[in-house]
């Protein structure tokens, strides 16, 4: 049986939105892109979205009644990207009744590296997002931290963007017979908004 996957991934500059198929009687298999839109703009993830994901279901000649499931990255990233797909991802789910899997963004562009990788993509502030991985498994992170302050960051940072891509997003989810876990996003920073400090009574 195959199945035909949701891909959405707003943790990066790169607002994606993806559909995959993906063979269930042979896991190994390659995975299948169906149709994939993308677009790379760290102020449109609120607008662009919506477009790439209708786009791509245009693209993949199917209908989201077809959809067998959802993917989604959960960052690390910054807030408002990561509510913007997490809560449309838990949209398509909730609507056609079908599992969302999240995943850790990052291991949407380690899971397909062989040997000792360092994966790092843009916090903004002059800070990264990293982890380590070792022959696509994370040894170490998801962090944020400035680009001096991870061994090989400043080199890495310093080449292409990196962006999860939606084969290896889906491979992140690995299992997709088991219950999906609640969607937790990775922010790794507090919000920059701040409750207001309670002021002192004044007594006339």
């Amino acid at each position: 049986m195959t199945q035909l996957i949701l891909v959405i991934d707003t943790a990066t500059p790169a607002v994606t939105a993806a559909v995959v198929r993906r063979d269930d009687s042979a896991p190994d298999a390659p995975l299948d892109v169906l149709a994939e839109r993308v677009t790379v703009d760290a102020r449109a993830h609120a607008e662009r979205l919506a477009p790439n994901v209708v786009g791509a279901l245009a693209d993949a000649g199917i209908a989201a009644a077809d959809l067998n499931a959802v993917v989604v990255g959960c960052g690390p990233g910054p807030f408002t990207g990561l509510r913007v797909g997490m809560a449309t991802a838990a949209a398509f789910g909730h609507a056609l009744g079908i599992p969302v899997y999240g995943v850790c963004s990052l291991d949407g562009i380690g899971i397909e590296t062989s040997g000792e990788v360092l994966v790092v993509t843009d916090a903004r502030r002059r800070e990264v997002y990293w982890a380590r991985y070792r022959d696509g498994v994370r040894v170490a992170g998801p962090a944020v931290n400035a680009p001096a302050d991870v061994e090989g960051a400043v080199d890495a940072f310093a080449g292409p963007p990196m962006y999860p891509t939606p084969t290896g997003l889906v491979r992140a989810v690995g299992d997709f017979s088991a219950e999906p876990a609640p969607l937790v996003p990775l922010y790794l920073r507090r919000p920059d908004a701040k409750p207001p400090t309670r002021r002192g009574t004044v007594s006339r």
